[in-house]
């Protein structure tokens, strides 16, 4: 056999037994795991019992289970202000560290397990206390992820969707800035036996494709929330989430209709006295027309008991709607007043109906634009006081 005959031959030994460890190998492996889960999860493994505490020492008590928590906010949808609510999809994540479920990783062979059946191991008892309604994601399989590293330490991720309570003070709508939150405790486990805490570094991630029709989220933070009932101190993690109003949307669909309308129903002003019916009808239609949109912008909004910054804005022009119906009827009052007494034109004296249209013709504008620059400018102002606290 010829030099190239042997090399060939030689080459394919060494593929062969290449594979052949590796099945070996991997097969290995996959019998390494199964010792390792059957002897962590056996007899001795009580899933009721919570995890001991780190740094025990004999002369002290045993101190509680530390879970470090951090999520990922994946959507933020449907900020409701009817009904307070908003909603939300995370992927959560707690770690905590088992000392029960320690192994021996194979010379660095297993860096970690993954249990398909988390009911087997013990997990923390937290809850999300300002939830209205909530479901785990099942599709294709349930989405939880489970990893038991060899010093004993446990991820348990999932993925939640979630519609969270949100009170709200819309005093201040649309300049408003709204604070929702993410609140989360220990439903049975007392600070003596279980403890939260956010992970160091960066305890919320948000996904880059976030974006909310209605508002922008300008702010996260995270605080703690330890609460006191009469059954025990509960730990509790929070956090807040702070969303700011987009104005855009409401200067289009509100704030420049009602000026529009406002400056319609001074038009009257140029129109002649005796055009009655004009007039009424253009008062009247103007004053209908603005008070429909009042309503309709009103039942988006809950009816609260305290006056909101777009009730002064809407108030105040139905004010100067109903302004100009009124400057008509003292119009009208006067025309037919002269009209009687004989003197039949309008256009002489002092206080006649073509005085009066001219006078509002000014006084009418100018008040409404003293209103305009002192309703902006107190929010504007504000808006500015907040963000500076922030």
């Amino acid at each position: 056999m010829g030099s190239l005959g042997v090399g060939i031959l030689t080459f394919l030994v060494v593929i062969i037994l290449g594979n052949t460890l590796d099945l070996v190998d991997g097969e290995n492996v996959r019998q390494s795991e199964k010792q390792i889960l059957d002897s962590i999860l056996g007899g001795d493994y009580d899933s009721r019992i919570r995890p001991s505490g780190l740094n025990i020492t004999s002369s002290e008590k045993d101190p509680p289970c530390v879970v470090r928590v951090n999520m990922f906010i994946r959507t933020i949808s449907n900020i409701d202000d009817v009904d307070m609510e908003y909603t939300t999809q995370i992927t959560f994540r707690q770690q905590w560290v088992d000392e029960r479920l320690r192994y021996d990783d194979r010379d660095g062979m297993i860096p970690y397990l993954v249990l398909t059946d988390p009911d087997k191991i013990w997990k923390p008892d937290i809850f999300f206390s300002n939830e209205k309604r909530g479901h785990f994601h099942n599709i294709i399989m349930p989405n939880v992820l489970l990893r038991i590293y060899p010093n004993g330490e446990v991820l348990f991720s999932m993925r939640i969707s979630l519609v969270l309570a949100c009170p709200m003070d819309l005093s201040n709508f649309p300049f408003d800035k709204q604070i929702c939150y993410i609140r989360m405790a220990s439903y049975g486990y007392t600070t003596n036996d279980l403890v939260f805490v956010w992970k160091e570094g960066d305890p919320i991630q948000l996904t880059s494709s976030l974006s909310l029709p209605r508002f922008h989220l300008v702010q996260v933070k995270t605080e703690y929330c330890t609460s006191r009932t009469a059954t025990g101190d509960y730990s509790c993690l929070r956090a807040d989430l702070a969303f700011k109003r987009e104005l855009s949307y409401y200067l289009i669909q509100v704030y420049i209709p009602c000026i529009m309308l406002v400056i319609t129903s001074w038009v009257s002003f140029w129109l002649d006295p005796k055009a009655t019916t004009a007039r009424v009808f253009l008062g009247i239609i103007t004053l209908l027309t603005l008070t429909t949109f009042v309503s309709s912008v009103n039942n988006n909004l809950p009816p609260v008991s305290y006056t909101k910054s777009i009730d002064i804005w809407t108030g105040m022009c139905l004010t100067f709607v109903f302004a100009s119906l009124i400057e008509f009827a003292l119009v009208h009052f006067v025309y037919v007043r002269q009209s009687r007494s004989g003197h039949g034109n309008t256009r002489s004296g002092w206080l006649t109906a073509h005085a009066i249209d001219i006078a509002c013709r000014v006084i009418f504008p100018i008040l409404f634009g003293i209103f305009f620059v002192l309703y902006w400018g107190v929010y504007f102002i504000k808006q500015i006081d907040t963000e500076g606290q922030d």
